[in-house]
């Protein structure tokens, strides 16, 4: 079984201050619309047979007035893959299943459908390997050219200090990743996604690992700004109405073709954690 590592410490107390630091900027949103919304933590523990310390997690969720649903989960956890699983996971395999992995995920659904949706994740696993990955991505039920291309340009920053084609390629990556196949639609306006930013060195965890905090930095950065940009807009139950069926293609994608939600439920996760990403309300025609 994969042992604890000074680098998970590391990258579990990165993410944890992240997470802190966005439910503080995502509950100001609240209290200028004049609601007194709060997240609420549930901390879960993971239980695997024959694992004295298989980890677990927070799960943070906030309904309000704004984000009529938001979760913010952090989980930090050691284990062993099923044998049939572990050959689809960096570094893992039938004969080295183990694994140790901590991360932050969330999952925005806003009340107002001007503004848009929202999901930021970002990973650090160990298995015989150890790796970074993760990103962030627009989800507007009602597009706007100008949020897409702030949102761009956030990511655009956290990618060009690491690699002059980070942006290009990840950003690449999203687009084909959040793609619905079976709907012939992508999920949003894309963002950046990365995954396997393989740690072989001292030097290759540092680089990586700055990389990933400037992810989290910048979405902090941009969307509470995009936020505050819309959320006082007029809208009529059409808009509404649109919001609902785009939910109903979000939710397809992440109970189909996330990795994220496969994962956590291949690894005995917190059930109520990983499907936070689901809608409150939706509909399909």
């Amino acid at each position: 079984m994969t042992d604890w590592t000074p680098h998970t410490a590391r990258a579990r107390a990165w993410f944890e201050a992240l997470r802190d630091d966005i439910c503080a900027a995502f509950e100001s949103v609240e209290r200028e619309a004049g609601s007194d919304a709060a997240f609420t933590y549930t901390p879960w523990n993971r239980e695997e047979e024959g694992n004295p310390d298989p980890g677990g997690g927070v799960q943070g969720l906030m309904k309000g007035k704004i984000f009529e649903k938001v979760g913010v989960n952090v989980s930090t956890v050691r284990g062993s893959f099923a044998k049939e699983f572990a050959g689809s996971i960096n570094g893992a395999s039938a004969e080295a299943p183990g694994f140790v992995a901590t991360g932050i995920s969330l999952v925005a659904h806003m009340s107002n459908p001007h503004v848009p949706a929202v999901h930021m994740n970002t990973r650090f696993l160990t298995t015989t390997k150890a790796w970074f990955g993760g990103g962030a991505d627009l989800n507007p039920p009602i597009p706007y050219e100008e949020d897409t291309q702030a949102f761009h340009a956030a990511m655009r920053a956290a990618c060009d200090p690491h690699g002059a084609d980070y942006y290009q390629r990840y950003s690449k990556w999203a687009e084909d990743y959040f793609y619905i196949p079976h709907r012939k639609v992508h999920r949003g306006v894309g963002g950046i996604f990365c995954d396997h930013l393989e740690c072989t060195d001292e030097a290759g965890f540092e680089a990586n690992f700055a990389f990933i905090r400037d992810i989290g930095s910048q979405f902090l950065s941009i969307f509470p700004a995009i936020v505050r940009k819309r959320m006082n807009q007029p809208f009529d139950a059409a808009d509404e109405a649109q919001m609902f069926e785009y939910r109903g293609r979000y939710a397809e994608f992440n109970l189909v073709y996330d990795r994220g939600t496969i994962f956590g439920l291949k690894t005995g996760g917190n059930i109520d954690a990983i499907l936070m990403s689901l809608p409150p309300r939706a509909t399909w025609s």
